[in-house]
């Protein structure tokens, strides 16, 4: 038997490959699905099953993608009409990987379709090795109740903890629980770090799991957490079957990425905060390399066309597995050299004004500046800037007039990148004395500066 996790890097996603002897199966893939296939290579085995968990509604899956590649069979519980797959999973139904057993288990509550893997070693053992779990059971914590709205977020909640008292944890606490997200993800609320565990553990130390079904229910019902806009399309696209990925990035010279920049493309610089301050496209959006996995969602419409800047003219190739991880492909080209071909040629330049933490510091004593927000809820509750206004940065288009105009305004984040973003957004609605706060929380907490809470 061996078992591998894959990680899509910033969406905390978890995907695994298991197999033995000459078989395999793939559980929850993403989208840039090669990894897979170079993994039973390197092993002569056949992927004969690709399964998901439940409709994932934060990443585009690379279930269909991998099939057309491997001629698999995929697996989706019987709940949702997939317009493709081979499968109709449901409670009960068992398959065979090699010597290894695969059994099916209904454990709603996340999902209305969310369903359990649970793996023994033998066809006829009865002590499980593995639980995949999807988004039931995380690692410290257990998967939102909230996807099908705020009217059915109690009766979700009942149904997972159903799903996890009475068919997780009655398997007995020696199966190893391999969830298909991590910390950082935003299926789930304070996951732990590390990225697997086992049922026992989870039932001694997982803090929700010491709550009475009372407890539970209201506890995940009262929950504030993100859901980005993009998540209905990523659905949407999982069950219909998404499209294989588009693999062609064009590498173009300034001229041309200057057409494509002023006929609405939209244009994303992922260099740091510091960097895009200094210099770069006008009307640009400032979203790191890593923010790539996350922040579009919030920001760019379904269709938009998207145009790269990058530090580095590797980091293109990884900015377009983020965004069609996504589910955004219409990735049209990456500018040859970087923004010093672009300087090199005389072209137009923008800046964003930037400030440290004691110029912010002595501006807020005078009272002659704003000061904006853009962390998300509970990061502001935990501590900030008296007299801060609190907008998380996926909500600032939408409310962008809600923002102060009458002094110059100081933007802030945890560290700094965030706040490049929602600058980078101000700019384009035409907000011109907006300092992005270089080290922001991570400096203000540093050099002792006072912090409300609440």
């Amino acid at each position: 038997m061996r078992l591998q996790t894959v990680l899509a890097e910033g969406l905390a996603h978890q995907s695994y490959y298991l197999s033995d002897h000459d078989e395999a199966m793939v559980i929850d893939p993403r989208r840039d699905c090669a990894i897979y296939t170079k993994m039973a290579a390197s092993e002569c085995a056949k992927i004969t099953y690709i399964f998901e968990t439940h409709c994932h509604e934060d990443f585009v899956t690379g279930s269909l993608a991998l099939q057309n590649q491997t001629g698999a069979e995929v697996g989706h519980s019987k709940e949702t009409r997939f317009q493709y797959g081979d499968h109709a999973l449901a409670d009960g139904d068992r398959f065979a990987v090699g010597d290894l057993r695969i059994d099916v288990l209904s454990t709603p509550g996340h999902t209305k379709d969310s369903v359990s893997f649970v793996v023994y070693e033998k066809r006829e053992s009865e002590v499980p090795l593995v639980v995949f779990t999807g988004d039931t059971l995380l690692a410290g914590d257990v998967g939102r109740t909230d996807l099908l709205g705020s009217d059915s977020t109690r009766a979700q909640a009942k149904k997972l903890h159903s799903s996890i008292f009475a068919t997780l944890l009655p398997l007995g606490d020696q199966p190893g629980v391999y969830p298909a997200h991590g910390p950082g993800s935003l299926c789930g609320n304070k996951m732990r770090v590390r990225a697997h565990s086992t049922m026992g553990y989870e039932r001694q130390l997982n803090p929700l799991l010491q709550l009475d079904e009372d407890e539970f229910v209201s506890r995940l019902s009262t929950q504030q957490l993100s859901l980005p806009p993009y998540f209905r399309r990523a659905q949407r696209l999982n069950v219909q079957g998404p499209p294989p990925a588009p693999q062609r990035l064009r590498e173009i010279d300034s001229d041309e990425f200057q057409g494509l920049a002023s006929d609405a493309a939209t244009v994303i610089d992922t260099r740091e905060a510091g960097a895009f301050a200094g210099s770069h496209i006008p009307g640009s959006l400032s979203i790191w390399l890593d923010g790539l996995s996350v922040y579009p969602g919030w920001i760019l419409p379904d269709e938009a066309r998207v145009a790269l800047v990058t530090e580095r003219p590797v980091d293109a190739v990884l900015a377009q597995t983020y965004l069609h991880r996504l589910g955004f492909d219409t990735v049209t080209a990456h500018l040859c050299n970087g923004i010093r071909e672009w300087r090199n040629r005389g072209k137009p330049i923008a800046r964003i004004k930037t400030c440290s933490v004691d110029e912010l510091k002595k501006a807020v004593d005078r009272a002659a500046c704003s000061v904006l927000d853009v962390r998300e809820e509970d990061e502001w509750r935990e501590g900030h800037i008296k007299g801060a206004q609190h907008v998380f940065v996926g909500h600032l288009p939408q409310q962008i007039t809600k923002v102060p105009r009458d002094l110059p305004l100081a933007v802030h984040c945890s560290w700094g990148g965030r706040a490049s973003l929602a600058a980078s957004i101000l700019a384009r609605h035409g907000f011109t004395r907006v300092y992005n706060v270089l080290g922001a929380m991570r400096a203000w907490k540093s050099r002792g500066y006072p912090l409300e809470r609440g």
